[in-house]
């Protein structure tokens, strides 16, 4: 037994522990601890022999003081509770472990400010970013893309490296399921005014619209939540629409008991469908078509695109934007549209709550 791992010995193991039991430099132990390919093999192994025989830790805040990196990444979501994220956070918290890397979960609440701040108050904490769903401007991202090296999450914005999920294509394959089953007005219950995928779906139901000659009305905006579900579903009802599609499952998936309250069967009376196949839309009732993101994915794909730059300086152009298709996934909320749109139930011709 080592004498620095003896009985009455809690020191924690330092580098010159490790230095002195393999008989070589501290700054040797340095780098074959932290940069394996630059120490002669047989000179590396005698040092990972001594490490694990006295259990050595390396010291994340020294380590990143002589090297200037932390191992830790900032994952930034705008709401935690979402399921949206869920598969974001499994997908980068999967990569970054098997890479050696700390996650640093943050929810920025939907507030840019926050967002911007915090990346600013824990910037020393962090080697690099990943923003999902930034709700930053783009003047704002890029500026921030040129300070830290971050990867955007559904975000598409010139200068900055992304991730993006692309929903417009399915928004559109959605639109002509709905045509398919008879459906001429449209509406589309938007979600944040500052969330760059909401008008980027809004757009691609417009030109969907306007190739099939059906009319597309837009609603809201709307909380990105369950509970915003009951105004978006009052709001479709003073439409006229025959089908609606939601900014995302969560809104969808709230509208649905509204719509029962008020004795309007889905998808007999009117067709819903939601965006993002989170956990629970293929189980609510009734079982939602939604449009399915490669979610889990688009995480593992940002912390690969981070890493491979803080290791080997900026990616390619090719790899500056990567797009992950999606596709609609029909299930029991879609049906053919009835004769007349539904519409607010009345008392004495005026529209109950």
């Amino acid at each position: 037994m080592s004498p620095l791992t003896g009985a009455g010995n809690d020191r924690p193991a330092t580098l010159a522990d490790v230095a002195a039991l393999s008989g070589v430099a501290t700054s040797t132990v340095s780098r074959a601890l932290s940069n394996p390919g630059r120490v002669n093999v047989l000179t590396r192994e005698r040092i990972e022999r001594a490490a694990r025989e006295l259990n050595y830790v390396p010291n994340s805040q020294a380590r990143a003081l002589t090297s200037g990196r932390t191992r830790a990444i900032a994952v930034l979501v705008s709401d935690v509770t979402n399921p949206f994220y869920f598969g974001i956070i499994r997908g980068t918290q999967h990569q970054l472990k098997a890479a050696g890397y700390t996650q640093l979960l943050v929810d920025t609440e939907e507030s840019d400010e926050l967002e911007d701040g915090t990346l600013h108050k824990l910037r020393r904490s962090f080697d690099g970013a990943i923003l999902a769903a930034s709700r930053l401007t783009d003047r704002r991202l890029t500026a921030l893309a040129k300070e830290i090296p971050l990867v955007a999450v559904n975000r598409q914005t010139r200068g900055v490296p992304s991730v993006f999920i692309d929903t417009p294509s399915a928004i559109e394959q959605a639109v002509g399921h709905l045509v398919s089953l008879g459906h001429r007005r449209i509406a589309y219950a938007a979600g944040p005014a500052t969330s760059w995928p909401n008008e980027g779906r809004w757009r691609a139901l417009v030109r969907a619209a306007e190739h099939y000659g059906v009319e597309a009305v837009r609603l809201g905006p709307f909380a990105p939540r369950q509970y915003a579900g009951a105004a978006a579903a009052d709001a479709v009802l003073h439409s006229r629409v025959t089908a609606c599609i939601a900014f995302n499952d969560l809104l969808a998936i709230g509208m649905l008991p509204r719509f029962r309250e008020r004795g309007v069967r889905i998808p007999n009376d009117l067709s819903i469908v939601g965006c993002d196949d989170i956990f629970g839309a293929d189980f609510c009732n009734p079982p939602l078509t939604t449009l399915t993101a490669p979610i889990e994915q688009a995480g593992r794909t940002a912390v690969a695109m981070l890493l491979s730059r803080l290791d080997g300086g900026p990616a390619p152009m090719a790899r500056q934007a990567v797009t992950l298709p999606t596709h609609l996934t029909v299930r029991d909320s879609t049906g053919p549209a009835p004769r007349t749109a539904p519409t607010a139930p009345t008392t004495n011709g005026v529209p109950t709550a």
